[in-house]
């Protein structure tokens, strides 16, 4: 059974360059990978710090949230 991946993003540089490298490299074998881009989906915030995201880019896997780099705090896309 696959585990839902969850990508946030914003859509800066950093965050495209991220999501390139890092969510297209999930094995899609185990993973069903969305991709958020909070900047669009502004719905989609409380989900993502309910699930630890203090940054984008940030991806949680198996409920836990890894930060990539910085893109922007959380905060600021509110």
């Amino acid at each position: 059974m696959k585990t839902k991946a969850i990508f946030y993003h914003a859509g800066c540089p950093v965050c495209v360059a991220a999501e390139q490298n890092v969510a297209n490299a999930i094995d899609p074998a185990k993973y069903d990978v969305e991709v958020v881009h909070l900047g669009k989906d502004k719905s989609r915030l409380k989900e993502a710090e309910s699930a630890g995201v203090k940054s984008v880019p940030a991806i949680v896997l198996d409920g836990t949230a890894f930060h990539i780099n910085f893109g922007a705090a959380i905060t600021d896309l509110k």
